[in-house]
């Protein structure tokens, strides 16, 4: 049994699927902050439990052989909107699970870390950075991102074998989508306005990795001989790209689809912006990234619109916008109580 957290989540219903077609069995811990709709198609083949990683029953590990951790607040606006619940999520309920599945014997362990704590801001020297870069996160997300590592390092051992992934920004499709993720929402902005606009002259760096890749990568460290991944860190990035190319990448993958007009504003402003090498995973794993800017765009301008997710508006894909609202209507609820 593998344990999947956040596994309603926008990579963690992929990463559920990818499991299922290797035969695996699954059990998804998930707050379901957005519904069960998103394991619709496989919920009738996976352990479903609806649980908060902060205070998990233990019993959720009854049975388990490894654990794939994205539980948590996943992005800046998030983390910032709540810098406490982010702290306890990212950083106290990654060090808490991990001791209860080193407790368990449950040996193997894959973390949904973030290369963001490479971030040197749009000014500083442009580096590429490795695993062995010396990085100093300052954004609560990605301070909370280093201190979940910190901690699950701490714990290796011959018999614990934690596994590291620091993935770059994520591209592509899930049907729990997102439209708040720099290509993602490049594709939005082209179908609903026709036009991308890029800031800081789209000088800034990203690393990019799409979603099937991201699910690819944590499956191959569980499957890897541990002696090549306990206590590891991978960089996840297909490749680093600047801003102002993606947008022409995306541009490209639907012009024969919609005409797209690029606006640049070239005024100066603090901007993320960080280029990383994925050498590394290639190196020791042989794991090569597949899927292109260009080629997921397709694949999402496809299917976005078979799974009926073209209601660009809503604020269930955009992870500050829906959790601000939740966070509102429990505060009205706690005052008028039932609603019906």
């Amino acid at each position: 049994m593998i344990l999947v957290t956040g596994g309603a989540g926008y990579i963690g219903v992929v990463l559920v699927q990818q499991l299922l077609e290797r035969g695996a069995a699954v059990r998804v811990l998930d707050k379901l902050y957005f519904g069960e709709e998103p394991l619709r198609q496989v919920r009738k083949r996976i352990d479903l439990v609806q649980g908060d990683i902060r205070e998990f029953d233990p019993q959720v590990l009854d049975g388990v052989e490894a654990v794939v951790h994205l539980a948590g607040l996943s992005n800046d606006p998030t983390a910032e909107y709540n810098p406490k619940a982010n702290d306890e999520m990212n950083h106290l309920g990654t060090a808490n699970l991990a001791r209860a599945c080193k407790e368990r014997g449950i040996r193997r362990f894959t973390y949904a870390s973030s290369a963001s704590i490479y971030d040197r801001g749009l000014y500083a020297e442009d580096l590429l950075q490795d695993e062995d870069s010396p990085v100093e996160p300052r954004a609560a997300y990605a301070v909370s991102k280093y201190l979940g590592e910190r901690s699950l390092l701490a714990l290796v051992d011959e018999h614990f074998c934690p596994v590291i992934l620091r993935q770059g920004t994520v591209y592509g499709f899930s049907p729990r989508m997102r439209y708040d993720l720099v290509v993602n929402t490049f594709l939005k902005d082209a179908l609903t306005k026709g036009e991308l606009t890029v800031f800081c002259g789209g000088e800034m760096w990203r690393p990019l990795v799409d979603i099937t890749d991201v699910a690819r990568a944590h499956i191959a460290c569980l499957e890897a001989p541990e002696e090549k991944v306990r206590g590891q860190i991978f960089n996840l990035s297909y490749r680093n790209y600047r801003i102002l190319e993606l947008a022409h990448y995306v541009e490209y993958a639907l012009r024969d689809r919609v005409q797209v007009t690029i606006n640049v504003d070239y005024a100066e402003r603090q901007a993320r912006s960080y280029r990383i090498s994925s050498y590394e995973i290639e190196r020791v794993l042989g794991f090569k990234h597949q899927v292109s800017v260009a080629d997921s765009a397709a694949d999402m301008l496809q299917r976005i619109e078979e799974y009926k997710l073209t209601d660009f508006g809503n604020p269930r894909y955009y992870n500050i916008q829906w959790m601000t609202l939740l966070d509102e209507m429990e505060k009205n609820l706690k005052r008028i109580g039932r609603v019906f």
